[in-house]
C-alpha cells in the first residue's frame, strides 16, 4: 500500500501519509465552461466548453499539441485554469484535496510506468486493492481480464509497453472511478489486447462510468465513442456524435468510413449488421 500511495503522490501531488479511504463517489458529471489554460507563454487551451454525462464515452482527437493531454490534466486537477471553470461531480479539481479527487476521477497516463513502483504484478495489485478499499483479488481479476497469462511474480519492467499499459489501467479501475480518463490507451497494444480493452470500457460505460479518452486511434473512436471532440490549437473545432464528426472530417475517419462515405458506417460490425448479418 505504501508503494501505491507513493505512486499516486507523484502523479497527483497526494501526501503519501494519507491512508483513509473516502466513501465511494457515484456522480462524475463533468462540466467545462470556457476553459483557458496557459503553459508558460503558450495558450494551451482556449475557451473550451464541454459536458460529459455518466455513461458517456467521449474521444478527444486532434494533432499533437492540440491540447488533448492538457484537457485531461485539467479534469484531474493537475493544472490550474487561467480562465473559465471545471467541475467534476460538483467539485473543482485543482481546489479539491488529491485524496478526494482520486475517488472521483482516474487517469491512465501516456507513460504507465508513472503508476508502477512495486517489484511484482502481485504487489502492484495488492497495493491497488488496499488503496481503493477493494476486496483482495479485485485488481488481479482485472489484470487477468486485460492481461491474461502474466504470472504474479513478473516484474512490471519486464512487461512490454502494451502490457504495462494494461496493468496501469487495471490499477486505476480497481477504485471504480466514476470518471475515467485515458491518454493514448491503445499505444503498444496488439489487436487482441485492444479488443479486450474495448470490452472492458464498454462494460464500464454501461454501468454509468463516464469515459474520456485522448487518442489518435480513429478505429478505437469509431468502435467505442458516443461523441468525438476535435481540438486544434487548444480550441474545440468539432463536437458531436461520432459518426457525424468523423465522416465529415477525412483526417479522423476510419478506413471503413473513407471507403463507404457518405454512409455513416464506421466499423466492419456496423456494415455486417446493415447487410443483415452476411459474413
Amino acid at each position: 500500500p505504501a508503494v501505491r500511495r507513493g505512486a499516486l503522490a507523484r502523479l497527483f501531488g497526494r501526501d503519501p501519509r494519507e491512508s483513509a479511504v473516502p466513501e465511494p463517489v457515484t456522480d462524475a458529471t463533468t462540466r467545462i465552461e470556457r476553459l483557458g489554460v496557459r503553459r508558460g507563454r503558450i495558450e494551451a487551451l482556449r475557451r473550451v466548453t464541454l459536458t460529459v454525462a455518466p455513461g458517456e464515452t467521449v474521444a478527444l482527437m486532434g494533432r499533437n499539441g492540440a491540447g488533448k493531454s492538457t484537457l485531461l490534466a485539467a479534469l484531474v486537477g493537475m493544472v490550474e485554469p487561467a480562465s473559465g471553470s471545471v467541475l467534476v461531480g460538483g467539485r473543482t479539481p485543482h481546489r479539491t484535496p488529491p485524496r478526494e479527487m482520486v475517488r472521483r476521477v482516474g487517469l491512465v497516463p501516456q507513460e504507465p510506468r508513472d503508476l508502477l513502483y512495486a517489484d511484482t504484478v502481485a504487489a502492484e495489485c495488492a497495493a491497488a486493492d488496499a488503496d481503493a478499499g477493494a476486496a483482495p483479488g479485485s485488481c488481479r481479476a482485472l489484470v487477468s481480464e486485460l492481461l491474461p497469462g502474466v504470472p504474479d511474480g513478473t516484474h512490471p519492467r519486464d512487461l512490454s509497453e502494451g502490457q504495462r499499459l494494461a496493468l496501469a489501467l487495471a490499477l486505476v479501475l480497481t477504485a471504480r472511478p466514476p470518471l475515467l480518463l485515458l491518454d493514448e490507451p491503445t499505444r503498444g497494444l496488439d489487436y487482441a489486447a485492444k479488443a479486450r480493452l474495448v470490452g472492458v470500457l464498454r462494460a464500464l460505460a454501461a454501468e454509468g462510468h463516464a469515459i474520456v479518452l485522448a487518442t489518435h486511434d480513429v478505429e478505437l473512436a469509431a468502435e467505442l465513442a458516443h461523441r468525438v471532440v476535435i481540438l486544434a490549437d487548444g480550441e474545440v473545432v468539432a463536437d458531436g456524435p461520432t459518426a457525424q464528426v468523423v465522416v465529415s472530417s477525412p483526417a479522423f475517419a476510419p478506413q471503413i468510413a473513407k471507403v463507404l462515405a457518405p454512409q455513416e458506417w464506421l466499423t466492419v460490425t456496423q456494415v455486417r449488421e446493415a447487410l443483415g448479418g452476411v459474413a
